[in-house]
């Protein structure tokens, strides 16, 4: 019995937390990902007691966003060029 007590209780907190981020007064889905894409980019989850972790982690991330976008802007050029 209390298994299901559980699975009850598991499965309410699974439809509230979908109703929560689905609702109309909740952010969308485009700000939660500009939201999360920030953080991501920022070191928002490093450990701000070392700043050394904490500029590595954004230099690192920033050049990899970067090399990411040249490397998408140059396959768009290369499969616009024809060849």
């Amino acid at each position: 019995m209390a298994q299901r007590q559980d699975d009850d209780s598991e499965s309410r907190r699974i439809i509230e937390r979908v109703a929560n981020e689905s609702s109309p007064g909740g952010t969308s889905f485009i700000a939660r990902a500009a939201k999360g894409a920030r953080d991501h980019v920022t070191a928002a989850e490093a450990d701000r007691s070392d700043p050394i972790e904490v500029w590595g982690t954004r230099i690192g991330r920033t050049l990899g966003l970067i090399v990411a976008l040249g490397l998408l802007i140059w396959l768009v050029y290369f499969v616009s060029r024809g060849s």
